[in-house]
């Protein structure tokens, strides 16, 4: 199903998608808000990657949001701070929602992956992709986020969060722009993660998937409407 009004600019397979959902732990099925949710997350045990992490960074926004955003975890400055899409490519992500005309006050934002995973480099810490292991002990937290918020679009950052909200695998540069709907009736918008545009070293090439990006963001302004 398309959304209406939407066809040239986020096409969607005809069928619907099944997601399992991640198994519950019995001590984390009590929180009834985001903010008890919080709580609850900053003792998170589900995989090792809060051993070396500094904090859990939860997700950020109203309980009412419309629709959220998912990344794939935290980043050095995320981890530091506690809060998701501080860093660089936070920055570049509060731009560019900016420039569509999305509040980012009114929306929420989290991550796959709510602990830092990274490799020590000198005095740096350097960015390690989460594994499969990992986004799927996180999908419990996820689960619970939308359970709480109901937010009628989802919108899926790179990679890790198309395959945390879907279940699978999903090749994010031919996706992009396309609307899949699970079965719970959530739709899920695919595009890259604002990180890939600071990784591009050639000004026009940068500046030209800046704005591919912002395109992206006016779709999803125009699918919160809908």
């Amino acid at each position: 199903m398309v959304t209406p009004g939407l066809q040239r600019e986020a096409k969607m397979p005809g069928r619907r998608v099944s997601v399992p959902r991640a198994e519950p732990i019995s001590d984390e099925t009590d929180a009834g808000s985001i903010a008890e949710l919080r709580e609850v997350a900053k003792g998170c045990r589900r995989c090792s990657l809060w051993r070396d992490a500094t904090q859990t960074v939860f997700g950020e926004g109203p309980d009412n949001a419309k629709v959220i955003f998912v990344g794939e975890q935290p980043g050095d400055q995320e981890d530091l701070a506690g809060k998701p899409f501080v860093g660089p490519a936070g920055k570049v992500f509060d731009a560019i929602l900016d420039d569509a005309g999305v509040d980012r006050q009114k929306v929420y934002v989290t991550n796959a992956v709510k602990h830092f995973k990274f490799e020590p480099r000198g005095k740096r810490r350097i960015h390690s992709k989460p594994n499969a292991g990992e986004i799927q002990a996180c999908r419990w937290w996820i689960d619970k986020e939308f359970e709480l918020i109901k937010p009628n679009l989802a919108v899926a950052l790179g990679a890790t969060a198309a395959m945390s909200l879907l279940g699978k695998a999903v090749p994010v540069m031919k996706m992009r722009g396309q609307v899949i709907q699970r079965e719970d009736g959530l739709r899920v918008f695919v595009t890259i993660h604002p990180s890939f545009i600071l990784r591009i070293r050639e000004p026009a090439d940068k500046e030209a998937e800046r704005e591919r990006f912002l395109q992206d963001m006016k779709q999803v302004k125009r699918l919160m409407a809908a």
